[in-house]
C-alpha cells in the first residue's frame, strides 16, 4: 500500500549507535529528528543523561547492545539506569546464543528480568532473525511475548548474518499478533524497502538513513 512521507515518519527511530558518537552528533540527530518528524532517537545508554531538549521526540536507548551477551542482572541493570536517565524505550539484544542454542526458557528468563527492572517503559526484545531459523524466530518471539516485551525487532544492525527481511518480519507479526509490535532494523536505505516491511507487518522502522529513507518513498 502507499504511505505518505509524514505517516512512515512517525514510525520511525532515528538512530545513531556509532560507538564514536559524541553528545554534539546526538544533538545533530535530535535536530534532524524534530525536523523530520520521527517517533524517536535511539542511542547508546553511555551517553545518557542527554544535556539538551528532547524537543517532540521519545529517546530510546540499546540494551546489551551489541551482542546480547551479557549476564541478565546486568542487562536488567542498564535498562533500569537508562529509564532512570530519561529513556522512555528500551532495545533490548536477546542472548543469541541461547537462541541458536533453543534454550528458550533462557531466552524468556533474560527478557524477563529487564522488564521486570523496567516496567513502566516499552521494551523492546532484539532476536537478530538474520542469524536464527524459521523456527527459532518463531520460538524467540513466543518467549519476548511471555516476558512481557512490547516489541520484537529484527537485528541490531552489526551482525554479519544481515539485517532485516521482509520474510522475518512476516513471521514475527504471525506469531506475536496484535499483542505486540515489531519493529524492522538494520540494512533498510531506501523507501521502498521500508514499505516492503511495513506491508509485511513492522509497525517501527531503525533507520540511521531516516532522511534518504523518507525523500525515496
Amino acid at each position: 500500500m502507499p504511505y505518505t512521507r509524514d505517516d512512515v515518519a512517525k514510525l520511525i527511530d532515528h538512530t545513531l549507535l556509532k560507538p564514536e558518537a559524541t553528545h554534539s552528533q546526538v544533538r545533530e540527530l535530535v535536530e534532524e529528528a524534530n525536523e523530520l518528524g520521527v517517533c524517536s532517537v535511539c542511542v547508546s545508554p553511555s551517553l545518557l543523561p542527554l544535556p539538551f531538549d528532547l524537543g517532540n521526540v521519545k529517546l530510546a536507548v540499546v540494551c546489551g547492545f551489541p551482542s546480547g551477551a551479557h549476564h541478565s542482572d546486568v542487562k536488567a541493570a542498564e535498562a533500569a539506569r537508562a529509564v532512570a536517565q530519561g529513556a522512555d524505550e528500551v532495545d533490548m539484544v536477546v542472548n543469541l546464543a541461547w537462541a541458536v542454542g533453543n534454550e528458550f526458557e533462557k531466552v524468556e528468563a533474560d527478557i524477563r528480568a529487564v522488564r521486570e527492572a523496567m516496567p513502566r517503559a516499552v521494551l523492546k526484545a532484539i532476536i537478530e532473525s538474520a542469524a536464527l531459523s524459521d523456527e527459532q524466530i518463531v520460538a524467540v518471539c513466543e518467549a519476548a511475548k511471555a516476558a512481557g516485551a512490547d516489541f520484537v525487532k529484527t537485528s541490531t544492525g552489526f551482525h554479519p548474518s544481515g539485517g532485516a527481511s521482509v520474510h522475518a518480519v512476516a513471521l514475527m507479526k504471525a506469531t506475536v499478533g496484535e499483542t505486540m509490535q515489531v519493529k524492522a532494523s538494520g540494512g533498510i536505505r531506501d523507501g521502498k524497502f521500508a514499505a516492503e516491511l511495513l506491508d509485511a507487518g513492522a509497525t517501527r522502522l531503525g533507520l540511521s538513513a531516516s532522511a534518504k529513507v523518507l525523500d525515496t518513498l
